[in-house]
């Protein structure tokens, strides 16, 4: 059921603009990340799902048609433009609470509000506009240990993103191109102001959905991720309502816990997969893929430990850099460590690692293989070398 409503089984949608948002309103949000050891993470968790597409269509979906934009989900993503008044509660809520973090944005905004009129200003009359077209006007730096250390420009434009008031425009490579909000989203797209129950409600009701089955902090942890005020209050509506209905849940070794639920408008899914009408394929998926996004429910969905290992030492990686997790149907098998030289076209699989108990049987090992090299095929590869 999760894997199905992930869109990691059954027909792909279509490579088209329509399919891409299809997908995207399937998983709920598309996160953004700049390493590209293969692919950037946006375009491998599209390619797990549609298969060879065109990547400029994502482009087009969002800085063209508008129907996507950037802005915060689970992590920075791409969101619907029509699910814009559930992320509007971000918008306005962002920076007012009384958390240690929300008061330190809010002083500096505060002791930098001629600076925030002078960006906000250059990106209504010039926008788009990249961050090192706008002077630094601050009056107070931003003080952090961390690399943001006095980068005030991309701090007030961070700021100002999560409020909805500067979004990204366009990306030239990864060079974000900056503009007063209301021109980087659709015109059509709808700008009901929600009440926070209600937004609260529409949001959890769209978590769900996307995971398929979950628990509340499932559903805390996607898609609006850390955006539920009172989400208690109103899962407990949702249920008296018959909108979300409760689920046992069983994996082949052992029953998990109590609290988990699925939405009504999928239990005929759930009839569809029992009677067998179930299609399961072999795919790789990217390390931030929205499947395995939340760690523990991976684990307790799934048994698969799984970490990124970027900022491991070499030394002490027990899987490598940026490993990718093989599912064959609805169970982790494995996972490679890949790398994509563009200078030579070469795709290499540095390793393959099996996961304990796994079976490999030669229909797997096969699929892996065909798996591999047709995403060496998409990633545009003259050579695909495995181990």
């Amino acid at each position: 059921m999760a894997i199905t409503k992930q869109r990691l089984a059954g027909g792909r949608p279509s490579a088209t603009s329509d399919g891409l948002l299809e997908t995207v309103r399937s998983i709920g949000c598309l996160q953004i990340d700049p390493t590209k050891v293969v692919a950037r993470t946006q375009h491998l968790v599209l390619w797990s799902r549609l298969g060879e597409y065109d990547t400029t269509l994502l482009d087009k979906v969002a800085y063209e048609d508008r129907s996507l934009f950037e802005y915060w989900g689970h992590a920075w993503s791409y969101v619907l433009a029509e699910h814009l008044p559930i992320h509007r509660l971000r918008m306005t809520s962002y920076a007012r609470g009384n958390e240690l973090w929300a008061e330190r944005v809010r002083t500096w905004m505060k002791a930098n509000d001629t600076f925030r009129r002078y960006v906000m200003s250059q990106l209504k009359r010039h926008g788009p506009l990249p961050a090192k077209a706008l002077e630094d006007r601050s009056v107070v730096p931003w003080p952090s240990s961390g690399w943001t250390n006095e980068r005030n420009v991309s701090r007030m434009l961070d700021f100002l993103s999560v409020q909805g008031k500067a979004l990204v425009s366009a990306r030239r490579g990864q060079n974000r191109l900056w503009d007063i909000g209301e021109r980087c989203i659709a015109g059509w797209a709808p700008r009901d102001k929600l009440s926070e129950s209600e937004a609260v409600r529409r949001a959890a009701e769209i978590s769900l959905k996307t995971l398929g089955v979950a628990r509340m902090p499932h559903i805390r942890e996607n898609f609006t991720r850390g955006m539920y005020p009172n989400l208690t209050l109103a899962l407990k509506a949702l249920e008296r309502e018959g909108r979300l209905v409760p689920l046992a849940i069983e994996r082949e070794d052992a029953s998990l816990s109590d609290g988990w639920w699925v939405h009504h408008d999928d239990l005929k899914l759930i009839d569809e997969i029992k009677e067998g009408l179930w299609e399961p394929r072999m795919s790789l998926l990217s390390p931030f893929d929205n499947l395995i996004a939340d760690r523990k429910r991976l684990k307790e969905l799934f048994d698969l430990d799984y970490r990124i290992e970027i900022y491991v030492p070499v030394a002490k990686r027990k899987y490598g850099f940026f490993v990718l997790p093989i599912l064959d149907g609805d169970r982790f098998i494995g996972r490679i460590d890949p790398y994509f030289d563009r200078a030579t076209g070469t795709f290499t699989i540095k390793a393959v690692h099996e996961e304990p108990g796994a079976p490999w049987t030669r229909r797997q090992k096969k699929e892996v293989a065909q798996t591999i090299q047709g995403l060496g095929s998409w990633l545009g590869a003259t050579s695909v070398k495995l181990p």
